[in-house]
């Protein structure tokens, strides 16, 4: 049986497809704050989204009139940064990928190697919209010299305002394919994320919830982590994807206005 929504202490939310999809804000996300924030549930806002620094999500925020702290936002650059800083905190690192990933990399003081390829210990792959060739080769060259090979997230798709266009698991998948080795992915559905995610609520399976519009990310990572799973129709999942998919969440939502409705119900 789903834990009642009345238990639930903390979330962890995913943005693009649940507070909005491109530039179109949901309808509810000023609701859903407000609840959360009355009820005094902690919140981590939670991104697969390799292309952006924390702050950029802030910042959005701030301009809808939200006020969020840069700590209340994981991004995947973040948790991939954070996991190397502990793991191999000497790692020169060669980078497929844009701003945000580099800045999370430098941030926690990590060598980004793109400069002097041949020293890199680690290749860390990112949405890159400036992919090239080279890079693609560089990146595989180094990988069969025995290079660990990290992804972000493993989002197929990325979506754009024309629909969807390649994501970051389709990069990964070509390297896979010229290597034969596949990556450790930090990003949704795999544990890592989660786990940092939980750390800084403080939160336990028991009290803590996952909302996102992915079934093969937010809901099946949540699920793993044996999280409460609210899945909202507002982004990528339709109600036919879900008919037809063996991940089924605990709850589902039209969007992120009626989990706030729903929030508010409880007595």
């Amino acid at each position: 049986m789903p834990v009642p929504l009345a238990r639930i202490r903390n979330v962890i939310v995913d943005m693009d497809g649940v507070l909005w999809r491109g530039p179109q804000v949901m309808s509810g996300v000023h609701a859903f704050f407000e609840t959360v924030r009355a009820r005094g549930i902690r919140f981590v806002l939670a991104t697969n989204n390799a292309t952006k620094p924390a702050r950029s999500y802030v910042e959005r925020l701030a301009n809808l009139g939200i006020a969020i702290r840069e700590e209340e936002v994981i991004t995947s650059p973040q948790a991939t940064a954070a996991f190397l800083a502990e793991k191999a905190p000497k790692a020169h690192v060669f980078v497929i990928g844009e701003a945000g990933l580099i800045e999370a990399l430098e941030r926690a003081g990590l060598r980004v190697a793109n400069d002097a390829p041949d020293t890199a210990t680690h290749v860390v792959v990112g949405l890159d919209r400036g992919l090239s060739y080279a890079k693609l080769a560089e990146a595989c060259l180094l990988i069969r010299r025995g290079a660990a090979f990290i992804g972000t997230n493993p989002d197929l798709t990325f979506p754009s305002e024309r629909g969807l266009t390649p994501g970051n698991g389709a990069i990964l998948a070509a390297l896979q394919a010229a290597t034969g080795v596949a990556p450790l992915v930090i990003g949704k559905p795999e544990p890592e994320m989660f786990r940092q995610a939980l750390r800084r609520l403080n939160g336990t399976p028991e009290d803590t919830a996952v909302i996102g519009d992915r079934l093969d990310t937010d809901i099946l990572g949540g699920k793993r982590m044996q999280l409460t799973t609210l899945l909202v129709l507002s982004g990528v999942t339709t109600e036919s994807d879900l008919a037809q998919s063996a991940i089924q969440p605990d709850y589902v939502f039209a969007h992120i206005g009626a989990v706030a409705e729903a929030l508010r119900g409880i007595t």
